[in-house]
């Protein structure tokens, strides 16, 4: 579980992050047909965003520099009672007013 402050989460949520569950890809099992944009993330690989096509719910996030991963989207949780992040990542980016949790670490980028 953690949070993203890189510019495009920021402006794919409408927020100053995005959190998400990172799963290994091949354990992700998808009902329906979700609708996806993909732009280019920092590495220079595309990361490709998915989202309900009735509601616009972001669901999940899948990217060509580490693709033996998926994240699901915060809120696309059944139950987001249980999330509590472990790291920060793209904290070089983060708002300068985000109050990152001096418990958790914090990555510049995105750690390999």
């Amino acid at each position: 579980m953690l949070n993203c402050h890189c510019s495009d989460c920021q402006r794919s949520s409408g927020a100053p992050f995005a959190s998400g569950v990172v799963i290994l890809s091949s354990d992700l099992e998808i009902s329906g047909a979700p609708k996806a944009y993909s732009v280019r993330g920092s590495s220079g690989k595309l990361a490709t965003r998915s989202f309900c096509p009735e509601c616009g719910t972001p669901l999940f996030t899948q990217s060509e520099a580490n693709g033996q991963f998926t994240s699901i989207r915060f809120p696309s949780l059944e139950d987001a009672s249980g999330f509590a992040p472990m790291l920060d990542i793209w904290t070089s980016r983060a708002q300068p007013w985000v109050c990152l949790d001096d418990k958790l670490p914090h990555f510049a980028e995105s750690p390999q």
